[in-house]
């Protein structure tokens, strides 16, 4: 099999750490749903699913019906999968036919839904999501009492498999007052279900920014995405953690990732010389450097230009000149050893010395979420301990 011109390696160890963690945090109790939408936030869905099975989840939520076929394919058959996004009508059948469960946030699904389940003699599993302040999707309270007659009716073909929401910022502290406002409503929607006497199985609100810093709102299952893959959602949700355990710093996430390449070529440049396209890098002394064999077409954003690093031999080696569509070069002048073919990485550690996400994030003004799902799917993922 060719080789392609990067390979990101996910650490098996680093991951179950995450888990056990985030598991002391929110009790046992709780079904930990992992969220892998976006290729598993860039990490692979088909890699990452059977290692997270391997460290004891069994239940993953996507974005999309697309998504859960991806999971399907990857996962094991006692597995659920749940999907909090998008499902075409006509995709319905094959979510009740596979037992996928889904969230319904407007009536008019309703009816479809029993239609599908009546054919294939086989029970829906719904999951309704009910809005409370993030205007996003989620069932109006106006259309909730008759969801609920038409749960309580149709109980045998249609399961009321949860009831949940979203909350819209929980990882700022600044909106505590919106995220109570927002607990509240769906109290409220629970209080109608104990009245009608049509209790969903599973209640659900909770994110990782909810899970890790707000317990009251872990109930039967937590949503966790971020915080699986080593990433705390905020610096806020990070010294709340600090406070609770009267600690100045805790590694408690660890990163699961880690992205490679190798040195494609080695030149040296003369004083005066121009490196890559235009004029924006010149150098002004003798220089050796390094040529990588990707750019922004894989995923490394053009926005590092003259800004970013990558590792090579432990050492910091600094972008020079414009990264290209598949190409860019750093300055390797200090890196006296480095030959064509040794290992280079991009994001994650060597020796001593590593490179975060948010090392790219915070010189590209990207979200750590948006760059790490901006990963192309074509590049290879390996598990390893």
């Amino acid at each position: 099999m060719v080789k392609h011109s990067s390979r990101i390696e996910l650490k098996k160890s680093a991951y179950k750490n995450n888990i056990n963690f985030i598991r002391k945090k929110i009790g046992e109790h709780a079904i930990l749903s992992s969220v892998v939408k976006a290729n598993a936030y860039g990490h692979g869905i088909n890699t990452f699913v059977p290692m997270a099975e391997a460290c004891g989840i069994h239940h993953f939520s996507v974005a999309s019906s697309f998504e859960a076929e991806e999971v399907l394919k990857a996962c094991k058959k006692e597995t659920h999968i749940m999907i909090m996004g998008i499902l075409y009508e006509e995709d319905i059948p094959w979510a009740v036919s596979h037992d996928i469960e889904f969230f319904v946030y407007n009536y008019d699904r309703l009816p479809k839904v029993l239609e599908a389940a009546k054919k294939l003699g086989k029970p829906a599993k719904v999951h309704i999501e009910v809005e409370t302040g993030a205007n996003r999707t989620g069932m109006k309270k106006s259309e909730f009492p008759k969801t609920l007659t038409f749960l309580k009716k149709n109980k045998e073909h249609v399961v009321f498999e949860g009831l949940c929401t979203h909350f819209g910022g929980a990882e700022s502290r600044s909106n505590d007052f919106k995220i109570e406002m927002q607990h509240k409503r769906y109290k409220e929607f629970l209080k109608q279900c104990k009245e009608k006497k049509i209790i969903p199985n599973l209640r659900h609100i909770a994110c990782s920014a909810s899970a890790l810093a707000m317990p009251d709102t872990v109930y039967d299952l937590v949503r966790i995405g971020v915080a699986q893959y080593g990433f705390w959602p905020s610096p806020e949700i990070y010294y709340t953690h600090l406070n609770e355990i009267n600690k100045k710093a805790d590694s408690a996430l660890k990163r699961i990732f880690t992205w490679k390449t190798d040195i494609m070529d080695i030149r040296d440049v003369q004083q005066g010389e121009f490196i890559g396209y235009g004029t924006a890098f010149q150098a002004t002394h003798k220089m050796t450097i390094a040529v990588m064999p990707l750019g922004y077409s894989n995923g490394y954003p053009r926005a590092l230009s003259n800004r970013g690093h990558v590792l090579i031999d432990g050492k910091k080696a600094p972008i020079v000149g414009l990264i290209n569509m598949n190409l860019f070069m750093v300055d390797i002048s200090h890196i006296k050893n480095a030959k064509v073919g040794d290992e280079v990485v991009l994001i994650g550690r060597q020796n001593n010395n590593v490179i975060n996400v948010s090392s790219f994030t915070n010189s590209t003004q990207l979200l750590n979420n948006e760059m790490l799902s901006r990963l192309p799917a074509v590049i290879p993922r390996t598990v390893v301990k």
